[in-house]
């Protein structure tokens, strides 16, 4: 049968192995991609960013019916112990590193187990409001 191909298991066994490497490759890469820090993080205006239109970022901060719109952390009685907690229970989870604290500002790095991806979380107290408004961005990822 001319034009047929035919595959052997041992040359199947080798086209399996290439494309699960290519695989790990990209993973890596990718993994790799996600430890730089980006440059759209902080505060603007006083407030945390928008999700900017990105898939793979949410926040308290977008209007209700927007896909990225996730609640704020509500709390009742002193700010700064509900800061305090929330520091708390992110002091307690693994692969999180917070890596600023101060004037009602919070931001984390947040690793993944397998493949080392890097999302950053940003937390801040709005007094007024008494909540903590929340932005959570994977650095890869986007769809």
């Amino acid at each position: 049968m001319e034009g047929l191909i035919v595959w052997r298991p041992k040359e199947l066994l080798w086209a399996g192995a290439g494309i699960v490497g290519v695989g790990v490759l990209l993973m890596a890469v990718l993994s790799m991609a996600s430890q730089e820090a980006p440059s759209n993080l902080g505060l603007v205006d006083g407030r945390l960013r928008d999700a900017g239109g990105r898939s793979n970022c949410v926040s308290s901060v977008e209007p209700e019916e927007s896909a990225a719109w996730v609640a704020p952390f509500a709390f009742e009685g002193d700010p700064d112990a509900a800061m305090d907690r929330l520091r708390a229970a992110l002091d307690q989870l693994p692969r999180t590193v917070v890596l600023f604290d101060g004037g009602g500002y919070l931001h984390a790095e947040c690793t993944t187990a397998v493949w080392r991806f890097v999302d950053d979380l940003e937390l801040l107290l709005d007094e007024e409001r008494s909540v903590i408004d929340v932005r959570s961005a994977s650095r890869v990822g986007e769809f």
